[in-house]
């Protein structure tokens, strides 16, 4: 992938400070460097991409010197607001800014490589985007997207679903999912919705809302005891799944957040069924309406969380008492939690397959996709 054309849709204040003292760098550096970034074996991810490219025009065009895109061509749009942030930043001083960050790129990288050289104990290979364990019992499911806030894309979807079909068939007690960083999981990642063509919008709504269904599908069929420990903000559909989950123990530093009506999108993950079962209608309707925020003493009241945690002991309180539960006989525990699920497992396949046909309407609707450039034009003057 030629990162410095590369695409992306998250637009960030790009904020650049030289000194007197700066060496500048040779047109020979400058090209090494352009060199040296194909061999970055990750994705450095949208903004650093948009870093890229904008200092890369800089550095060999000078001023943004093209014509404003369309509102409604997402990649173009972010591309030439990345390149016209830069002003009259001079191309020597953007050359400098385009090599140093290639460096760091690398040396972040090399560091990560090192660490994963000495992986975690009971750690499974095939995962990118989650790292997934298995240790006294217990399979951890972990989101790893920390640089992104845990933001679910389409992969992360994809990885999340085959990691609940193999915890529901290997030998622990109990799966638990948690977030790495501080966000448990800001959600789906809206660059889910951009690099879309006008002809190609019914397919991706189409193809988006099966992958949901099929990931809801999941939670709601998973056999044993899930246990969902929130270390920090969580949004959207991974705030929706939590009703599927058996237990919910959070940080007093996590908040919950359903912005539905504010992207002109829909409640997804069972919520239009289970939250108002949950915490009552006029609570759920808050939360599914009007985008209210809960804090994780709010949501512990309304029943969304089991139990609350001051966040200097949360991890050491949480996993004494999920390795004590992992300790409990593991049938007993499955053949208990399915005979809870049973009544409700047809009505929740229907409900999750009639949120996800309105969600397949959202998406393509007017209302939604103006929802969404907002969204990241006010991303843009952050």
């Amino acid at each position: 992938m030629d990162f410095r054309q590369a695409q992306a849709v998250c637009i960030p204040a790009i904020h650049l400070h030289m000194t007197a003292a700066t060496m500048q760098v040779t047109q020979k550096d400058f090209e090494k460097a352009q060199e040296q970034l194909k061999l970055l074996k990750k994705d450095p991810g949208n903004e650093t991409k948009l870093k890229l490219y904008a200092l890369f025009k800089q550095a060999t065009e000078g001023p943004c010197n093209s014509p404003k895109p369309g509102m409604l061509d997402f990649v173009k749009k972010a591309k030439w607001d990345a390149w016209n942030s830069l002003g009259n930043l001079s191309q020597d001083n953007a050359r400098q800014k385009y090599t140093e960050l290639v460096s760091s790129l690398l040396s972040a990288e090399s560091a990560s490589q090192k660490e994963d050289a000495s992986p975690e104990e009971g750690r499974h290979d095939g995962y990118e985007t989650i790292i997934v364990t298995t240790k006294n019992n217990i399979t951890k499911i972990m989101f790893n997207r920390p640089d992104r806030k845990n933001a679910i894309n389409h992969k992360m979807y994809r990885e999340i679903i085959k990691a609940l079909e193999e915890a529901g068939k290997d030998d622990s007690t109990i799966a638990v999912i948690t977030g790495k960083g501080d966000y448990y999981s800001s959600g789906n990642d809206l660059n889910n919705f951009t690099n879309i063509q006008p002809g190609e919008m019914k397919k991706m709504a189409s193809d988006g809302a099966l992958l949901l269904k099929e990931f809801v599908g999941h939670f709601i069929d998973f056999p044993k005891p899930l246990i969902a420990v929130v270390n920090g903000p969580a949004i959207g559909i991974c705030v929706t799944v939590l009703g599927l989950c058996d237990i919910v123990y959070a940080s007093d530093r996590a908040t919950f957040h359903s912005p539905f009506s504010q992207l002109g999108q829909s409640p997804e993950g069972c919520s239009s069924y289970l939250f108002p079962k949950i915490m009552g209608l006029a609570k759920a309707n808050e939360m599914l309406l009007f985008n209210k925020k809960l804090t994780a003493a709010e949501a512990c009241a309304q029943g969304l969380v089991t139990e609350v945690f001051p966040e200097r002991t949360f991890q050491k309180e949480v996993w004494a008492r999920l390795e004590a539960y992992a300790s409990l006989p593991k049938n007993s525990l499955a053949v208990s939690k399915q005979l809870l699920r049973s009544a409700e497992k047809e009505k929740l396949h229907e409900v999750n397959s009639k949120e996800c046909e309105v969600l397949k309407e959202r998406w393509i609707s007017d209302e939604c996709i103006n929802a969404i450039v907002s969204f990241f034009q006010k991303k843009s003057k952050l």
